[in-house]
């Protein structure tokens, strides 16, 4: 018996020595693949962005968050007693694995008839967090001590515990306590108090059930528990542990608003272009975003939208700054950003095209124009209600969005320069050439549209959306700051003073009255075919806003015009937005160019009062009043013309009913089959001598004086 225990014991000592080789030769060459300790400290993963309002304060964190990195020295005492305590309390007397910790741990296992319970180290959670997973795997626990074990032999329990306090996850993407201090208490973790150390050391266990943010009373008791541990283990002076009051500690809140994101989505992309290719550690992205204006917009929009129907809102700052971005009614149910990247049709605010390029061409808010039937290479456009107004001048036609007179002017332009128009105006969409795209056939993104009112806004000069006004380190450094845009001029002035003129009537007395905030508003509502899409643009005291309203599967919805729900949530949003700013008066007054005023001499063509111009053909010479040519030349009949004329009274109350009927660019094509005559020429919108009075040619064809 003596004999066969001798052997067994000399047995096991070999196997044990053996193994005791092997276990010093796996840590010897595990110690010299180890990275170096600079090489650990740059091992953070991702970067943390911490963005804030244009006012500084924080709006949202992303990316895994490491804070500033601090040395052994720079870390308080009291946070490394909290964390040694209730962690790993003989972390100075073992060599990365705890052998009392593990023979404890088996023998409660057996006494309780259970599984063996975590006895991870520091230096083995350390090892795990940076060169394991979490796996509980037999496998993974010898490799994560064996790695301990080489950690130990690699570096000193203070580099091993500096490294630890800087690389553990404590909940909210907090890694390293400084990231968590900055988190849970808005200051650097140099200033740590012993109650706010207890919380974070606490959160090491279960991060997500003890955070403050997620439960402040466990996360209380949980520092309560670490406070002991202290006491227990002559970490803390019994004394001082009796006036501690962990419930006392002032956590940050940090009120979230869910559509922000949409503005990140949009806006952090943007910094792979601002910042050099090898900035990775953590920035502070300060924006252009006002956080009223955003909470505002965000109300404005949910509140207005009717059903199921998704919203989005832009606001433009005179700059160029964006104040607030909402892009659908709710970010967690859907983060597509309906206000940068949806393309909609803008229905009848695309009429701000049509109208820019008729005022460069010569027209003036004044000018007589004929809303009356028309067909353009098939295509017959209608207005609301299938009546007609007859002889009304530009302003009306614009602010009833009379879509007759905005086919008419966008067939005397031209249809490729509305086209150019917009694009000059900052529309980056394919754009329609039919004729129907006067009406808004052409889809669109909102913010190029909130682009180009914000550019009527501006006099008629280039306005550049932006939203990161400058991008430092933690530390402070700058790496970035918004420089102003170079701005070009669009169009004349005389050009932006009348649109601005047409615009506002549009909301004084047409289709956009419930866009009224009792001070000068200018905008232009849009509702597309079969109410798909509602849509209103304006602008008051240097803010320019859009809104959209709409299905995603762009199915109809019933009631859906622009100048309801979208119109409402814009005034709604704006009297918040502009109440602080100073009202301001619209500059309308057209100083017309040399090239359009009226000359004296052109009297010649008859007597002071006569109505001259009505009698010139379209070569410009004079001809016999009463003769039997037609206003708009021979052959062309217009459809009710005498007596019998539909036309559309302009209430003067100022009722209106606006569906700015936008067919697809399929109704361009002919519905029904061709007349067996030739189709006259479409009749223009204001009369022949206007027109040569606009290009500066007389009568006889020579160009006039100027």
């Amino acid at each position: 018996m003596w004999r066969w225990t001798k052997r067994l014991a000399i047995t096991g000592t070999f196997v044990a020595l053996l193994a005791a080789i092997g276990l010093a030769t796996a840590v010897f060459f595990a110690s010299r693949s180890l990275p170096s300790y600079a090489s650990l400290r740059e091992s953070q993963q991702g970067q943390t962005i911490l963005v804030r309002a244009r006012d500084g304060s924080q709006i949202v964190e992303l990316g895994p968050s490491y804070g500033q990195w601090l040395n052994s020295d720079e870390i308080p005492d009291v946070m490394k007693h909290a964390m040694v305590s209730v962690e790993d309390h003989r972390f100075y007397s073992h060599f990365g694995v705890d052998p009392a910790g593990l023979v404890r741990a088996v023998y409660n296992a057996i006494s309780d008839d259970r599984q063996v319970s975590a006895t991870s180290t520091i230096t083995q959670q350390l090892a795990r967090n940076v060169f394991l997973n979490s796996n509980r795997t037999l496998d993974r626990k010898l490799r994560e001590a064996v790695l301990a074990m080489a950690l130990e032999w690699r570096f000193s329990k203070e580099q091993i515990l500096e490294l630890y306090l800087n690389k553990v996850y404590f909940g909210g993407g907090a890694y390293g306590i400084d990231s968590a201090s900055r988190k849970f208490f808005s200051h650097s973790a140099r200033e740590l108090s012993l109650e706010e150390a207890a919380i974070i050391a606490g959160l090491v266990k279960a991060p997500s059930r003890y955070s403050p943010t997620a439960d402040v009373d466990a996360a209380v008791s949980r520092a309560n528990v670490v406070v002991g541990q202290m006491v227990r283990y002559g970490d803390l002076d019994p004394a001082v542990a009796r006036q501690v009051d962990v419930s006392a500690v002032n956590l940050s809140t940090t009120e979230g608003q869910n559509s922000i994101r949409y503005f990140t989505d949009w806006a952090l992309p943007q910094l792979d272009l601002l910042l050099p290719n090898d900035t990775f550690e953590p920035i502070e992205v300060w924006t252009t975003l006002d956080v009223g204006m955003q909470r505002a917009a965000t109300t404005a929009i949910q509140s207005s939208t009717p059903g199921d129907t998704q919203g989005a809102l832009v606001s433009l700052d005179r700059d160029g700054a964006i104040l607030a971005m909402v892009g659908g009614t709710d970010y967690v149910t859907s983060n597509y950003n309906r206000a940068t990247d949806a393309m909609r049709q803008p229905g009848s605010s695309w009429k701000l095209f049509v109208y820019l390029a008729a005022l460069e061409a010569g027209y003036t808010p004044d000018d007589r124009v004929q809303d009356v039937p028309v067909t353009i290479n098939d295509w017959s456009p209608r207005n609301s209600g299938g009546t007609y107004a007859g002889e009304i001048d530009v302003r009306s036609a614009f602010a009833y969005s009379k879509n007759t007179v905005a086919a008419q002017l966008g067939n005397e332009v031209g249809f490729s320069n509305v086209a150019s128009m917009a694009r000059r105006f900052g529309i980056t969409t394919p754009i329609s050439t039919y004729p129907s795209m006067v009406l808004g056939t052409s889809e669109v993104r909102l913010i190029d549209m909130v682009r180009a009112f914000a550019a009527v806004s501006a006099g008629g000069r280039s306005v550049e959306p932006y939203g990161i006004l400058r991008v430092t380190t933690a530390d402070g450094e700058e790496l970035y700051r918004h420089q102003a845009a170079r701005t070009y001029t669009l169009v004349p002035d005389y050009v932006a003073a009348g649109i601005t003129d047409l615009l506002q009537t549009a909301v004084a007395t047409g289709t956009g009255r419930a866009a009224d905030i009792g001070r000068p508003v200018a905008g232009k509502t849009g509702t597309t075919s079969t109410n798909r899409d509602g849509y209103f643009v304006g602008f008051s005291s240097g803010i320019t806003t859009g809104v959209w309203m709409g299905m995603d599967d762009n199915s109809r919805v019933p009631g859906l015009q622009g100048g309801r729900a979208p119109a409402q949530a814009f005034a709604a949003f704006m009297r918040y937005a502009v109440r602080d700013r100073p009202v301001e008066e619209f500059d309308t007054d057209l100083q017309l160019p040399e090239w359009q005023l009226e000359p004296d001499d052109e009297f010649y063509f008859g007597e002071e009062d006569e109505d001259y111009y009505f009698y010139i053909d379209e070569q410009g010479n004079l001809v016999d009043p009463g003769g039997n040519r037609g206003r708009y030349g021979d052959g062309f009949d217009v459809e009710g013309e005498g007596e019998n004329v539909r036309r559309d009274p302009l209430d003067p109350r100022g009722r209106y009913d606006e569906t700015d009927e936008a067919p697809s660019p399929r109704s361009t094509q002919p519905s029904r089959p061709q007349p067996s005559r030739p189709q006259p020429e479409p009749p223009q919108a204001a009369s022949d001598d206007f027109l040569e009075r606009a290009t500066g040619r007389s009568p006889t064809g020579d160009e006039q004086p100027r």
